[in-house]
Order: C-alpha cells, then sequence, then structure tokens
C-alpha cells in the first residue's frame, strides 16, 4: 500500500488512551474499568500534581475529585512524596504484627492525639489497615468484642465499603444483591435524615423514633455511620444528628462508630465531620486522606473499649495482616498530617466551603429545565439534578459530567443513580480554580 492509498486515510489514529484501554478490556476482569463506546470516558492518567492531572496524550485537567478525597494536600505533595522516597530507600516493608518500626509507633500516637486526645484528653488506641472497608471491619469486630452483641444498625444511603463484613452495613442492592445468598446479614437500615430532602420516613423525628425501637427489639452491638454521606449523593444531616445519635448509643449500651474516612482530616472545613456538633464516637475509621496516596487506613477506638474488645497478644493476633502498619504508608501518613496542619488546610476548607456553597446555591437558583439543588459542608459539595417529574437525573448528570470532562474538569457523579455532581477537590485548591469549575459547569447545565 503506497502513502497515498486513500486506505491508508481511513485508518483511525490509534492512541496511547486506546492501546491502555485495549490491554486493560484484554486482561482486566470486565467488571471493573467502564469504557465509552463513543471513547469519551475515561481518560488515562499519567502524572498530578497539585489540583491538575495530566491524560497520557498530554492533556491537562483540572481536578475536581481529589482522586476520590485522598489528594487533600494535592496530588504529589512535595514533602508526602520526599517522605515516601526516603522511606522507601531506608525500609520498604516490615513484619505487621512481628517485628514493628519507629514509625508505626510514632503514627498511632499522632492518630491518639488527633482524635480522643484532642476531643476529650483520653487515649486512642489504632488498628492499621490497608483499605478503608478494612479499618471498617475492624471497628465491627471491635464492637463485637466488646459488647458481646453481633448486630449493629446503618443507614439507608450509606456506603461503607465491599467487604463481606461492610457489605452487612453498605445499603445499595447493586453491590448487595449478587451475594446475599453468602451473607449472614447481622446489619439493619436505619433511615437517614438528610436535611435537604422532602418530608418523609426518613426526616423530623421519625428516624430517631425508628432508631430507638431497633435498639429496643434487638441486641446491637454498633450503630455506624458517615457524617455525611458522599457516594450517597452528598446527603447531609440536620444539625443536630450526631448528638441525638450518640445519646440513643449511650441509652442502649451500643457503640457509636462514625465512618470518617472520606470526611476526615479537614474536607469538611473540621479536622474531623463529628467536631461541628462536638461529638465524641466510640470509634472511628480513616483513611483517603491520612496518606496522600498509599493504601493505609485506621481504626481508632477509645483506649478503654479497645482494652475491653482486644486481649493482649500472646504471639499470634486475632486481627491482622502481612501489611499492617507498612512503613511506607506511615511515613506518608505522618508527613501527609503535617502538612495539613502547617498550610491550614483545614481552616482553608471552611472559607473555600463558603464560596463553593454560593455558587452551587446560585446554580439551583436559576430556572432551567433540570431541578437542581445544590448542598456543601466545607470543601465536600454537590449538585442535585432532578427532571420535572421529581425523577433522579443520572443520565443527564453522567451527560454534563463528561462533556466536562472533554473541556478539562475532573468530576464524578454520586448518589444511588448518579444524580449528583460532587465537588471534592484537593484542599490546596484556589478560589478563581474553583470559580472557573462551577462556571463550566453552569455553561454546561444550559448548552447554547
Amino acid at each position: 500500500m503506497t502513502a497515498g492509498d486513500p486506505r491508508r486515510a481511513r485508518r483511525p489514529r490509534r492512541t496511547r488512551t486506546r492501546e491502555v484501554l485495549d490491554l486493560l478490556g484484554d486482561f482486566e476482569s470486565p467488571n471493573v474499568t467502564f469504557t465509552a463506546p463513543d471513547g469519551s470516558w475515561p481518560i488515562v492518567w499519567e502524572r498530578a500534581r497539585g489540583c491538575h492531572v495530566w491524560d497520557i496524550e498530554g492533556k491537562k485537567y483540572l481536578d475536581l475529585t481529589a482522586a476520590f478525597g485522598v489528594a487533600a494536600a494535592g496530588h504529589a505533595n512535595p514533602a508526602v512524596v520526599r517522605a515516601g522516597r526516603q522511606q522507601m530507600g531506608r525500609l520498604l516493608h516490615a513484619m505487621g504484627d512481628v517485628h514493628p518500626h519507629a514509625l508505626k509507633a510514632r503514627l498511632a500516637r499522632e492518630l491518639s492525639r488527633l482524635t480522643f486526645g484532642r476531643w476529650s484528653g483520653e487515649r486512642g488506641r489504632v488498628i492499621f489497615c490497608n483499605s478503608g472497608f478494612e479499618a471498617v471491619e475492624a471497628a465491627l469486630k471491635t464492637a463485637r468484642l466488646a459488647t458481646g452483641r453481633a448486630g449493629i444498625v446503618s443507614f439507608e444511603g450509606g456506603y461503607h465499603g465491599l467487604g463481606y463484613g461492610t457489605l452487612n452495613a453498605t445499603h445499595r442492592d447493586h453491590f448487595r444483591n449478587p451475594f446475599l445468598d453468602q451473607l449472614r446479614e447481622f446489619g439493619r437500615f436505619a433511615p437517614f435524615p438528610a436535611r435537604d430532602e422532602p418530608e418523609g420516613p426518613g426526616t423530623g423525628a421519625t428516624w430517631e423514633s425508628r432508631l430507638d425501637g431497633m435498639l429496643r427489639e434487638h441486641p446491637t452491638g454498633a450503630v455506624l455511620v458517615e457524617p455525611i454521606q458522599a457516594r450517597g449523593g452528598i446527603r447531609i444531616p440536620p444539625t443536630d444528628f450526631l448528638t441525638r445519635l450518640r445519646r440513643l448509643c449511650t441509652k442502649h449500651g451500643a457503640l457509636l462508630i462514625l465512618d470518617e474516612i472520606y470526611t476526615g482530616f479537614g474536607r469538611t472545613g473540621r479536622w474531623f465531620a463529628c467536631e461541628h456538633e462536638k461529638v465524641v464516637p466510640d470509634i472511628i475509621c480513616l483513611g483517603k486522606a491520612l496518606t496522600g496516596g498509599f493504601p493505609m487506613s485506621a481504626c481508632v477506638g477509645r483506649d478503654d473499649v479497645m482494652r475491653r474488645a482486644w486481649p493482649p497478644s500472646h504471639g499470634e493476633a486475632i486481627h491482622t495482616s502481612t501489611y499492617l502498619g507498612h512503613p511506607v504508608g506511615c511515613a506518608m501518613a505522618l508527613a501527609q498530617i503535617s502538612e495539613i496542619r502547617s498550610k491550614r488546610l483545614v481552616a482553608r476548607a471552611a472559607a473555600l466551603g463558603k464560596q463553593l456553597g454560593r455558587d452551587l446555591a446560585q446554580l439551583a437558583e436559576t430556572p432551567r429545565t433540570l431541578r437542581a439543588k445544590g448542598r456543601c459542608i466545607g470543601l465536600m459539595g454537590g449538585l442535585e439534578l432532578r427532571r420535572p417529574d421529581g425523577s433522579a437525573a443520572g443520565a443527564e448528570s453522567v451527560a454534563i459530567i463528561t462533556r466536562l470532562l472533554k473541556r478539562g474538569f475532573v468530576i464524578l457523579p454520586e448518589g444511588a443513580d448518579g444524580e449528583v455532581i460532587s465537588f471534592t477537590p484537593p484542599l490546596t485548591i484556589s478560589a478563581a480554580e474553583l470559580s472557573r469549575a462551577t462556571r463550566a459547569l453552569e455553561e454546561e447545565l444550559d448548552p447554547g
């Protein structure tokens, strides 16, 4: 075939993106990476820095997700990367529950000081894990051992991970139904009182009376809750929700477990979302922004609860893993916490959250075919879209997000139907960058 052959001109250019996606399509499980037939989704990440991501073709994007909330102090934060690199050269791996290393002890102390030490002057005790759902499962085990009760209560719309233990607490049929015949189902679900949703069974005092009845009728070791539901659609409860929940747990002798895997480390304008109500849990689960990019999580419990639940180790831990308290993760976590503190990113999230809240409220007030509703706390916001008949506009939301991706903005849908366009950017984002993103969203809500 010669250079001027028309068949050569008709052959589509095989991009690096297409090569990677084809390779994944050949060898990755088919239920992992979604690839749109028209090539509009996904992009293939090549590198990231600060609030920006570059794809494999060299295009630059503004990241409004912080990669699922992980990059709170910015992607590839220099101090965090430096800590990880130095630790990799010194000690790349240790031995979980057998021979410890110094950084594990330092990080356990830091998490104790940052949580229970600040809240009540008490000591916290830590179980290190690898991913968020593992921290929740460690908390559920703790509750079972501490109270002697197997039952738990979590909330409708909640997401706590996809392990076999956490599937008992994650409320979405899409995740649970394929495995129901393998679940013992030791969990029950209470209504979640999202503050801006219409009056119904989950609002007002109804949720409280229903939960009170559950705790009275069923032996319950723990109530597990996200202070703000993230994957559920950035659902924010009434301002006294956790206070009333704390009271109910104390009344019935159930432990209060807060899943702050998404909301922790400054995301909502406080170090932890429970601090908006000054509520002290019995156990808090942490992850995502803990390390800024290394797979590590933590279950932190009150000293008396943890000592009541877990006996001293006599050489074989009841709950452990190969990578428990990984030295590189510990080094990065200590650096990440230091960066959040020294750069005052918690206060920054609170201040920029006011701007984001105003922008989302303004978008919601503008008359348009799709009904919009904005909600925000700190740098955790969402714009919910509904059709004129009130149904969730998930398809429309995803279409808007896809168009924004083409324009250079990485944003994700949340909610059971993907009807909420969410904002969880790095806490280092500038006011101008945030405004640019909300202006672009406004333009895509009303395409010309």
